[in-house]
């Protein structure tokens, strides 16, 4: 295992590229999914310059904060409220390019402006967490970003699902 990360490239596609082989290099092996997966978060948030980079648990019916990087963040969040349960809802990837702009937005941090949020499925197809981005600039995620990330929620995927 490597103690630092590469990333190369100009565009955010080349960095992804750089990023995804060394994220699945760093937890090739480990069997702890909570060590793995607080590792993930740190390469997120440092390898891509992200504000915020963070995993909600769905425990007894809501949202509760797993392995994140940034700082202090909301400590559980219901079914179907702000950015992270309306994707736990509706089980699918939402980008919100001004999160004060979102309907019943949670802000745990003045400083976050955008967020993408994605969601990580269990054998069953269910809903078991989210994963969330969230950024100090507008509009600061697009479809390359959710390509992307996507595939980061495979390699999680994988391993809550091994």
């Amino acid at each position: 295992m490597s103690e630092s990360l590469v990333i190369q490239g100009n565009s955010r596609k080349e960095q992804y590229l750089s990023l995804l082989p060394q994220l699945k290099a760093l937890v090739e092996g480990e069997t702890d999914k909570w060590a793995a997966l607080g590792n993930i978060m740190s390469a997120i948030k440092y390898g891509m310059n992200f504000f915020w980079v963070g995993i909600y648990v769905v425990k007894n019916n809501e949202l509760v904060l797993g392995s994140f990087q940034g700082t202090v963040a909301c400590t559980r969040i219901a079914f179907g409220k702000g950015v992270c349960g309306h994707c736990w809802k509706e089980k699918k990837t939402i980008i919100v390019e001004n999160v004060d702009a979102f309907a019943g937005h949670i802000a745990c941090s003045s400083e976050s402006k955008s967020e993408i949020v994605l969601p990580v499925f269990d054998k069953k197809g269910e809903v078991v967490m989210v994963l969330d981005v969230d950024s100090e600039h507008l509009a600061h995620f697009d479809q390359t970003d959710e390509q992307y990330l996507k595939e980061v929620v495979q390699i999680i995927e994988k391993i809550l699902n091994t």
